[in-house]
């Protein structure tokens, strides 16, 4: 009996022991759910008040989508709209950059500029397109039209030009978009001015000058591209803004790799090494080499040039045929200009050419007075204390090289740079000159440029101290020309804010600025570096620099208007004028040449003494100070023809 109760009330409590353990799992489970039901209610309010604080404090929520790791970001200049996904398709890589990017305050002025350079719609080039239906140059024609008023031509007056343009079967085209260039000449003089062309878009243009010297005029005008060569260049942009690439050097060791290099490349970021400027913002990238890091990087150069027109479409550009040739005149090519009339009505602001050659010599019609610096004296005298600072590509390097070589004073300091790259420097120390070139930072087609001596233009004014005795050129143009309009738009705009800062804290800098210029034309020059495409750049230049404190020296006309022929380097007489404007900006008159004749009077006295001074002084200080044989007859005895 006792037995049987012991067993029963074991087994009663073997039952109870497990439904108390089933009990357990079942209240500290619904513990558990609890739990999570609760913070899963925490998480969902934060993410709530994260997409409110996002749609208020939209760039306060981009940084931190930034901040997530192991993620594809989107750049912020495409951010989609919130709780809009937009995958990227399988065959289109991640990329973090853009040949099109513009940031949020820049994007109005960034339009507009684009809207400014709008060119007039061109015929198409279809696959299977005729040669025989473009722009023939010659079976084009220009007509000289009468004066308006009728009479004899004036100085001051405005002479009209019509241009008609005919396919290679004869027949007039009824569209526009040709890429015409104007000149009106006299060789005998060496005058030359260029003319503005305006297009009806419908085969016919307008060819406009200004009438500024006596004597004869001979009128030149030249197809330098057809419209449908036009929609080539255009088409290439778009489709292929990468058709230039770079290469770079990694090293570490005896480990030495190289990769590929561009304003933009489509790969995930993880596989590139961004080396966008912190202060500029100005983007470059590299593909990461396999073994080594992105800090082992040590050179830039060009890479080569990915060609891909069509054969058929190589027929658009040819010398001689399509490409830079003469179109003939239906009548006379030619006029006699006679002297302005008195109280005649001046026309020249209607055209507003910047200047024009005669006797060789460049007028500018903006005011300035451009002196001729025509000796090593002249131009020491001009540049004595100042500081010239140079900043561009080979255009710019040209200066540097013309003044280190016309003034034996100006020595070369060996700072173990490259020919081609610099950074260079030249001292005066009788005068206390200092000469730099340095060139602008990628893109920049020229090659072994060591990274550690790239600058960016904007960086290296932010770090100049200025002054009344600073001059600054910049030249920056032909390396942006196969990309597209807004990488140029978006380093100039930097330069820009660069400029207005150093001319607020040092008023007195002198800051000028070199445009583009019209240059020889080969199928490959073309194809990277038409004049198209520097048109366009020097469009979007003026109209960035408009109404900042700056001097611009209108190279394009400067070459346009003179005789010899186009070159990506200008010639030497055409150089020699440049730097003749750029120095009557840094010596204007009446404060220029003072020192020279104090200078010159000075050793006339420790030479000659007191009692020849007075017969000597003129015609020593005339042949101290020579000119050239081309000149003014309004010259003076300061070394300089006003």
């Amino acid at each position: 009996m006792e037995k049987n109760t012991k067993s029963e009330v074991q087994s009663r409590l073997s039952k109870e022991g497990r439904a108390s353990r089933n009990r357990y799992p079942m209240k500290f489970g619904f513990i558990f759910l609890l739990a999570v039901c609760v913070l899963c209610f925490m998480l969902f309010n934060k993410d709530v008040s994260d997409q409110n604080s996002c749609m208020s404090t939209r760039k306060a929520c981009i940084l931190k989508e930034l901040k997530i790791t192991n993620r594809s970001v989107t750049p912020i200049a495409t951010i989609t709209p919130i709780n809009t996904i937009t995958p990227l398709r399988p065959t289109e890589p991640a990329s973090t950059c853009s040949f099109h990017s513009a940031s949020p305050e820049n994007a109005t002025e960034v339009n507009l500029l684009k809207e400014s350079i709008a060119w007039p719609e061109t015929p198409s080039v279809p696959p299977g397109f005729s040669l025989n239906d473009t722009s023939d140059p010659t079976h084009s024609t220009f007509t000289i039209l009468p004066r308006r008023g009728g009479g004899s031509w004036h100085v001051g007056d405005q002479l009209e030009v019509l241009i008609k343009v005919s396919d290679f079967g004869g027949r007039p085209r009824k569209s526009g978009g040709d890429l015409l260039y104007a000149r009106l000449q006299n060789r005998a003089v060496f005058a030359g001015v260029a003319g503005k062309v305006f297009d009806h878009r419908n085969g016919s243009y307008t060819a406009v000058f200004s009438l500024l010297w006596e004597g004869d005029a001979q009128v030149e005008v030249t197809l330098v591209h057809p419209g449908e060569a036009v929609t080539v260049l255009e088409r290439l942009t778009q489709e292929q803004p990468d058709r230039i690439y770079f290469r770079s050097i990694f090293r570490s060791g005896s480990i030495k790799e190289s990769t590929t290099c561009n304003v933009c490349l489509k790969a995930p970021k993880q596989k590139l090494c961004n080396y966008t400027d912190l202060h500029t913002g100005e983007p470059w990238f590299c593909y990461k080499p396999e073994k080594l890091n992105c800090d082992t990087r040590i050179t830039h150069s060009k890479g080569g040039f990915r060609q891909r027109v069509k054969p058929m479409e190589q027929q658009l550009f040819k010398s001689g045929v399509n490409m830079k040739v003469s179109i003939p005149a239906s009548g006379p090519s030619s006029i006699n200009i006679l002297p302005e009339l008195k109280g005649g009505k001046n026309e020249n602001m209607k055209t507003g050419p910047a200047g024009y050659y005669y006797h060789g010599v460049w007028r500018t019609l903006d005011g300035t007075t451009v002196r001729q610096f025509n000796n090593a004296t002249a131009i020491s005298q001009c540049l004595k204390g100042k500081v010239l600072h140079l900043y561009g590509d080979s255009t710019i390097r040209q200066w540097f090289e013309y003044l280190t070589s016309t003034t034996p004073d100006l020595k070369m300091f060996d700072l173990k740079s490259p020919k081609q790259t610099g950074p260079f420097m030249a001292l005066d120390y009788k005068n206390n000159i200092l000469v730099t070139f340095r060139c602008h930072g990628p893109p920049i087609r020229f090659s072994n440029l060591l990274v550690s001596q790239m600058r960016y233009i904007a960086s290296e004014l932010k770090g100049l101290v200025g002054g009344t005795n600073t001059v600054v050129v910049i030249g920056i143009w032909s390396h942006f020309s196969t990309f597209p309009v807004e990488v140029y738009i978006r380093r100039l705009l930097s330069i820009r804010r660069a400029v207005r800062q150093l001319l607020t804290r040092a008023p007195g800098t002198l800051v000028i600025i070199r445009t583009a210029n019209p240059k020889m034309l080969t199928l490959s020059e073309t194809l990277t570096n038409s004049d198209w495409f520097s048109i366009q750049r020097d469009k979007i230049l003026r109209a960035i620099f408009k109404g900042v404190n700056v001097k611009l020296l209108d190279a394009w006309e400067m070459c346009l208007a003179h005789h010899l022929p186009h070159s990506l380097h200008p010639q030497p007489p055409i150089i020699k004028n440049m730097i003749d404007v750029v120095l009557s900006h840094t010596c204007p008159p009446g404060e220029s040449f003072k020192g020279a004749i104090k200078q010159s009077k000075k050793k006339l006295k420790s030479r000659l003494g007191p009692h020849k001074k007075a017969t000597m002084q003129s015609k020593s200080i005339s042949s101290a100070m020579s000119t050239t044989t081309e000149m003014p007859t309004n010259s003076s005895d300061d070394g300089v023809i006003h």
